[in-house]
């Protein structure tokens, strides 16, 4: 008979407690006066541009890119009093020591990172009851109601994405089948140019129709790798779009809500607002006095 030895896994890097996890949607001048603590913090920039301060450098943060702050490291953001910035950030212990490749790195999110990033926002909305825009929160609070093992998600995406950080960097060892890369590559690369395309057009209504014909994709194949890439289908991402615009414009005081309506296309204030409290749960106004308040 064979005497199975069990293998203790080799853990690499183990997020030990989570402090906090937001996603900050910033006015166009919103500037934290910094502050030093003894966990990790990752600051992304999802939209816009912020200025970074970390110990006596002076980073320009561009959409895309992330930055990791050490333990006891003195560090300050602002935005840069033109562009309102959507900025996550999660904040953890660990005692790893692979933690120091992040020490004073500076990075762009590759697009396996970004949905792991969203996936954490995601997992973190159902696991905590407490408002993830709101700066000022000193501890999460549990949601009794949360899905099981939702926090243990949290603290396991997070791990995945520190991971996946560390090996984006080391070299590659073996590469995928060249035909499955190309095809990836090239449904990446269409969907981008669908989103550019989009992002060109929001003070229209582009139709579906449209936007195959500029694909020059079937609408079957287009709703396909759409999806497969982003998550979501192509007129849901268009409308999404559009509300992000339409928080930004409003951040950055570009109008009044009539002027941001019919700035993004909308037939009527009344159907802007339905909309935007459809998307955010909140009317326009109070999103704005929310952002203020902030």
């Amino acid at each position: 008979m064979t005497d199975y030895i069990p293998t203790v896994l080799k853990r690499e890097i183990t997020v030990e407690s989570v402090v906090s996890v937001h996603y900050l949607e910033h006015a166009k001048n919103y500037a934290f006066k910094g502050e030093s603590h003894d966990f990790w913090e990752l600051v992304y920039v999802d939209k816009g541009q912020v200025r970074e301060v970390a110990e006596d450098v002076t980073y320009e943060m561009l959409q895309g890119q992330m930055i990791f702050h050490k333990p006891n490291e003195y560090h300050n953001l602002m935005a840069n009093g033109t562009v309102a910035p959507n900025v996550v950030i999660v904040s953890f212990v660990s005692h790893s020591p692979a933690m120091a490749f992040f020490e004073n790195k500076v990075m762009y999110a590759t697009q396996q990172q970004r949905k792991l990033l969203s996936n954490i926002i995601n997992e973190a909305r159902q696991a905590f009851s407490c408002p993830l825009g709101d700066p000022m929160v000193p501890q999460l609070t549990c949601d009794e109601a949360a899905p099981f093992g939702s926090q243990q998600m949290v603290g396991l995406v997070l791990e995945q994405l520190l991971i996946d950080i560390v090996r984006s960097a080391a070299p590659v060892v073996e590469r995928p089948r060249v035909a499955s890369s190309v095809k990836q590559r090239a449904d990446n690369e269409m969907t981008e140019r669908v989103i550019r395309y989009m992002e060109e057009h929001l003070c229209e209504n582009l139709s579906f129709s449209t936007i195959c014909v500029f694909s020059a994709q079937s609408a079957t194949n287009l709703k396909t790798v759409f999806k497969s890439v982003t998550g979501m289908g192509v007129m849901e991402y268009y409308r999404h779009l559009k509300i992000e615009r339409a928080k930004q414009l409003l951040r950055e005081g570009c109008g009044n809500i009539t002027q941001i309506a019919d700035r993004l296309g909308y037939t009527s204030v009344h159907y802007f607002s339905r909309h935007f409290k459809q998307a955010t749960g909140m009317t326009p106004r109070e999103y704005t006095q929310s952002v203020q308040a902030h």
